[in-house]
Parts: C-alpha cells; structure tokens; sequence
C-alpha cells in the first residue's frame, strides 16, 4: 500500500525539538476509563524520561486526553513541537504494534504511517438512466468526504413497448439519445472528482445498461479504474453491509495488485545494466539527495539499529557528515526516520514491506524516477 508522503512534507521543514506519542485512546468500560485517566501522567512521565522540555509536556498531556464517547477500539497519535500541538489524529481500531513515545530534533512518523498506511480515496457510485449519487471516499475515515448528486434529463426516459413502428423507433432512439446525454453528465462529474482527488478506484453500482453508457464516456485514462457491483448502494439493513463488504474486497485487491506491481519492476530492474531502481542504505541515500526516488521500499525492522544524519536543508539526508553539501547537521537519528522525512521532501511514495520480501534481506530499496548509472564498488546492501 503506497503512501503519499508530500502531505507531511510542511511538518518535516519545522525546526525541532519533537515529542511524538502513539498510544490506546479508548474509554469505553469501567477498566478502560480508570487507564485511560492515568494514561496523560503516565505519557508525561515517560517523555520527560526522554528529555522533553516542560512546554512540549504540557502540550502532550492535554492532547491525550481520554476520548469518551468515542467507540472503542480506538488509537491516538499526537505530534508536539515548541509547546505547540502539530498533529492530534484519532484513529481507529487498536494500536498496530506497541505503544511509541519519542523525542527528537526530527519527527517519527512511522507509528501513524504503519496504522493507517495511506488515505486510499475511491469513488462510489450509484447510477440510474436519469442520473446518480456520487460519493467520494477515504479508506479510513468515517462517512463520505463529498456527496455529488447529479439529476439529468427524466423526460422521455423510458422506451415505448407498443406504437406505430416508425413513431416507436423514434422514440426508442430519442431516449437512448437521453440516456447517453445523462450518462455523459455523471461521467463527467465523476472524471471531474477523480481529478481532483486521485481516486484509485472506481465503483459503479445501479443500473446494469446505465453502468455500461457512464463507463464508456469516462475519461480514457479513468476507465481502468472501474469496477462493477451488482448492488445498490442504498439498500438497507444486510443488504447494505453486504455492499459494503464488498466495496472493501475491491480495495484490497487493488492495494495487492498495486504492490504486486511495484515488486515487479523492482524485480524486472535486477541486473539490468543501468536500471530505474537501487537497494541498499547507501545506494538509496545517494539516491533520495537527487529527489530521484519515486517509492521508498521499507522493512522498517531491519534498520532498526541503523542511523543516518538528519539535515537542517537539501540533501536532507546523509550517511557521513562529508555529504552534507553545506546543509547544517541536525544530528543522528534511526535511518528509518531519515529515510521517510527526505522521502517525504522529495515528494516519494512510501511502501512498507515485511521481512523477506526485498533482495538479499536488504532492509531499503528503491524506484527511482531515470535511471543510474553502472553500480559503484563497496555500497552498502543493508
């Protein structure tokens, strides 16, 4: 699941030093409401353990505040910096991994990024020969973002069964001109949303011949992302969670069939003389100073004891205080911080992979956006 990291590019820009906090935000029974009330002092504590200043204390003890009235699962990260909060997300479900409290002169995403891995924005839409609901959604947040109803031409909708044969052919052929004029209009408001939000995902549910007449009036460009459902979205009660479900099936096969295609360049590029991808900490540094990365590939555990330099400006990132180019050194952190915040300057996408899925257990990789040049002697594989 890839992840557009240049929304968090403005965060990365600001001077530290930060307090991050990924903890258990529910309050839903009585054992839940006593942790919960403790759960600030207990952050405070462990933070100030840290070396967090007294004003980035205070700011992070309000901002985990309990959340009742919320439902429960449910999971909070907060990011602090100068006694100001920069980020307070409720996220839902439980913790993905363990409780992470931190502070540093850079901020640590990973928690946020590893529990709600992108915001995957798809379309929803129920189509009829008169028009349509459109909705636009997010994989992740509750409800709709946008709601677009789109109501065409009603008159005439509906073909004649009997009649004279020329009068009835002409009437059969002005209301599929309607239809098609009412497809049209949905099809363009639908290319129009998707332009607007990346929609990865098309989903057409309603009417059977009406589907048909808005996919072949999409854009070119936007018609592989359609998928059809024979349902309708406003169905209620089983029928409407069975929509639901299945909407959600669609989703994952997307997201698995996009990561299957980023393992397969990563794979086709192996041994190719000059190819558009690299491996390893050093050759992806190397890499990340010329905004050459396209997606960051990253198993996260297997650079956990590794650090690289953090820079205060462009290259962003470096393995040796020599490569800083001029840029102040800001200091060490975990390469896995270093590599997300120059991903996300650079405007790269993020996939996080599990053990075992990159080349000769290297812990990075990369596609880039041209190609290198024959590999250099002595680069490190980690």
């Amino acid at each position: 699941m890839t992840e557009h990291l240049h929304k968090f590019a403005d965060l990365y820009r600001k001077q530290g030093p930060w307090c991050a906090a990924y903890v258990d935000a529910g309050a839903g029974t009585v054992e839940g409401r006593e942790a919960a009330e403790v759960r600030p002092g207990n952050v405070r504590t462990a933070l100030a353990e840290k070396g967090a200043s007294p004003a980035d204390l205070e700011a992070m003890e309000a901002a985990v505040a309990p959340a009742y009235g919320v439902p429960v699962p449910v999971s909070r990260f907060v990011l602090v910096r100068q006694g100001t909060v920069e980020l307070n997300e409720l996220l839902p479900g439980p913790l993905m991994g363990p409780k992470h409290l931190s502070a540093g002169i850079v901020p640590d995403l990973l928690p946020l990024l590893k529990h709600r891995p992108e915001e995957f924005p798809y379309i929803v839409a129920e189509v009829s020969r008169e028009g349509a609901e459109i909705r636009l959604e997010y994989v992740g947040r509750p409800g709709p973002a946008s709601i677009s109803d789109v109501a065409g031409s009603s008159e005439d909708i509906r073909k004649l069964s009997v009649g004279d044969g020329w009068a009835q052919d002409k009437q059969q052929r002005r209301t599929e001109d309607i239809w098609r004029r009412n497809a049209d209009e949905v099809a363009g408001q639908i290319d129009s949303i998707v332009d607007s939000s990346g929609a990865r995902l098309i989903v057409l549910a309603g009417d059977v011949r009406a589907r048909g007449l808005v996919q072949d009036q999409l854009a070119e460009a936007h018609r592989p992302l359609v998928r059809m459902l024979d349902s309708h979205t406003r169905t209620g009660g089983a029928h409407h969670e069975g929509f639901e479900d299945r909407v959600q099936e669609l989703i994952a096969l997307q997201w698995a069939e996009e990561q299957e295609q980023i393992m397969d360049r990563l794979a086709l590029q192996q041994g190719q003389a000059n190819p558009e991808s690299t491996t390893g900490i050093g050759a992806v540094v190397q890499a990340l100073q010329q905004a050459q990365v396209d997606v960051l590939i990253l198993n996260d555990t297997a650079l956990a004891d590794h650090p690289l330099l953090a820079l205060g400006a462009e290259p962003w990132v470096a393995t040796a205080e020599e490569q800083a180019l001029g840029a102040d050194v800001l200091g060490k952190v975990s390469a896995t911080v270093a590599l997300l915040r120059a991903a996300a300057l650079t405007d790269s996408k993020l996939l996080l992979v599990p053990d075992g899925v990159l080349p000769g257990g290297a812990g990075v990789a990369a596609l880039l956006r041209w190609p290198t040049g024959p590999e250099a002697p002595g680069r490190n594989a980690t």
